[in-house]
């Protein structure tokens, strides 16, 4: 009987899922100007990885009122559910937010 309840113990801790660790962060840097720029940049271990770069501008706005905004570009790079690297590039300004990359669904022409 202790046999079988042991037997039954180590079936049920292999069938556990293991955790997985984090991760490691390989690389960060992140730099801002006073005016608002800024850069930033990061890679883990895995592969994962983002750039990031943000530009005031000038604009006018809906009652052509000068006022700055922060134009935002950039890259970032993530396992896919395939276990592949996927990178999506974007951008934002006062358009909105524009990506592009293989994972993105594309409008049919």
């Amino acid at each position: 009987m202790i046999i079988l309840v042991a037997v039954a113990f180590l079936a049920i801790a292999a069938a556990a899922p293991v955790e997985k660790e984090p991760p490691k962060v390989v690389y960060y840097n992140f730099e801002k100007e006073p005016e608002g720029s800024y850069v930033f940049k990061y890679e883990t271990d895995d592969g994962t990885k983002r750039e990031e770069t943000g530009v005031v501008r000038q604009t006018l706005d809906k009652d052509n009122k000068l006022q700055s905004v922060i134009v935002v570009s950039g890259s970032y790079t993530f396992v896919n559910n395939e276990g592949e690297l996927d990178t999506i590039k974007y951008f934002a300004d006062e358009s909105g937010y524009h990506a592009d990359g293989k994972s993105i669904p594309k409008l049919p022409l």
